[in-house]
């Protein structure tokens, strides 16, 4: 009888956990990755980066664009795995294993292991340059770099390189994807063969948005379409991503290594750009990123990979103001002040995609909808993108004139590092906003301030401030915390076997 009623309790206990905080986790698009650049002047620090994507995104991993201390520092016992890039100039010297030893040591070592490395990728579309000596370092780097991190025990983390879809000469239909001649078995089947070897993916940066034209704009956004039959395959593809996959894939057999995966380093769609570039608009890169999100973790593959998730890093997380073209500095999925410029469901509890009354995607910037992490109705004040750091310092100057604890910005607090005007004004401006009613015009700043949905707070600085256990308790309850469901699975426990005594 004991033994019936351990294994009934069990079952019921099961049952419950099963309807609510299995039910309560929020899902993660395990495929789907992004590229953090920083070619821009008004971006957050990277600690508090770092932590929103952790609360407050379903990204689960990131591409570096250098190996930048502070960014690595950043990722520190976040689990997300990070990318690294080596740059295009480095290249040559990493090609001699004490060059690629003392990079390790210098680059990686000190973050490991409390930043995960998933990927040391070296240069960008080095192909594209035609600098020779780039291209005939480039192979022979690899494999120091990868030697170098095998003998600091780093095994575990791969070396690539990311190429452009120009190293192929043909692509349409996608069944006649081809290196570029000279290339394939020189160049490619070398590459190739390291990936092989080392288990590693061969990197590539598709982007429908470089190859539609007017009459294949839907075919490149996911939208419906006729699609385009390859007639040597008997396959029809219904959008230009899975065409340009497949296309890439055909190449790697005619050399014998399409057993080597795939992995997206970059790709995406601009919200704005010049005059003569009307479709870069915020409803082309709602279409095309919302639906690459869907198409990828739908696990569907493409026509000639079929049941396959792809590895996908989107481009960009933020726009990023300093590129040169107006549709450069768009490709990002955030605005500085972490608000979505869209949103294509990687904010925590998001169903989907933004879209407009009658389900249509928006024609304008969405008003920012504060993501699930943050608590419901809460705000933070935090520095305009265009706020210079003379008027930030004079705010911190203001706010610590006033009575407010600045303390924690100052050295030895919690806030002190990063050690910049703008990320102490960040916590200035809010420790005032909060200590005076969290009332809108107590963001002002004269014109320098703005009002966020999103928890700046970051390791040990908490931007809560003076709303204290309050908020605390608020944010343990809303989130219903895996530390929740704990506390329930004991109270079920104790009414099951409590029932069975009575």
């Amino acid at each position: 009888m004991a033994a019936t009623v351990t294994k009934l309790s069990q079952f019921l206990l099961f049952l419950f956990l099963s309807l609510s905080c299995n039910a309560i986790t929020p899902s993660a698009a395990d495929s789907i990755g992004v590229n953090y650049g920083a070619i821009a002047n008004n971006l957050p620090p990277p600690q508090q980066v770092a932590n929103f994507l952790k609360t407050q995104t379903t990204i689960d991993r990131v591409k570096l664009f250098d190996a930048n201390p502070e960014f690595l520092r950043a990722f520190a016992h976040t689990n997300i795995p990070v990318t690294v890039t080596v740059g295009n100039g480095d290249i040559p010297a990493l090609a001699k294993l004490p060059a690629a030893q003392s990079w390790v040591a210098n680059n990686i070592l000190p973050h490991h292991p409390q930043t995960i490395f998933r990927y040391i990728v070296l240069g960008n579309e080095i192909l594209a340059t035609s600098d020779k000596v780039l291209i005939a370092s480039l192979l022979p780097a690899m494999r120091t770099l990868k030697s170098a991190l095998d003998a600091a025990n780093l095994s575990s983390v791969q070396v690539s390189t990311p190429h452009s879809l120009g190293i192929l000469s043909t692509s349409e239909p996608p069944s006649t994807g081809r290196f570029r001649k000279g290339y394939d078995r020189l160049i490619f089947a070398r590459i190739l063969e390291f990936h092989r070897q080392t288990k590693s993916p061969f990197m590539v940066n598709p982007y429908p948005y470089f190859g539609f034209k007017p009459q294949t704009l839907n075919y490149a956004l996911f939208k419906p379409n006729a699609g385009v039959f390859d007639p040597a395959t008997g396959k029809n593809y219904t959008n230009m991503f899975d065409a340009q996959l497949d296309a890439v894939y055909s190449a790697m057999k005619k050399v014998g290594y399409e057993d080597v995966d795939i992995v997206v380093g970059e790709t995406g769609w601009p919200s704005a750009g010049d005059p003569n570039q009307p479709e870069s608009n915020l409803a082309n890169a709602l279409s095309y990123n919302g639906n690459l999100v869907k198409h990828v973790n739908s696990g569907k593959g493409t026509p000639l990979m079929p049941n396959r998730t792809f590895e996908v890093y989107i481009f960009a997380l933020f726009n990023e103001n300093l590129k040169p073209s107006i549709s450069e500095q768009n490709f990002g999925l955030f605005k500085p002040d972490f608000t979505p410029v869209y949103d294509v469901g990687i904010l925590r509890n998001k169903q989907g995609p933004t879209k407009a009354p009658g389900g249509r995607p928006p024609t304008e910037s969405p008003v920012a909808k504060p993501p699930s992490g943050a608590v419901t109705g809460r705000k933070w004040c935090v520095p305009k993108s265009d706020a210079s750091d003379a008027a930030l310092q004079a705010n911190i100057d203001y706010v610590c004139g006033t009575g407010v604890d600045c303390k924690p910005i100052q050295a030895g607090g919690p806030c002190f590092n990063p050690n910049n005007v703008r990320s102490h004004a960040a916590y200035a401006m809010n420790a005032f906003y909060q200590a005076n009613g969290r009332h809108d015009y107590a963001c002002d700043f004269n014109k320098t301030g703005v009002l966020t949905s999103a928890d700046p707070s970051y390791e040990a600085c908490d931007y809560t401030h003076v709303e204290g256990k309050a908020l605390k308790l608020e944010q343990s309850v809303a989130g219903i915390s895996t530390g929740f469901c704990t506390v329930i699975e004991i109270i079920v426990v104790a009414f099951i076997q409590l029932l069975f005594l009575i």
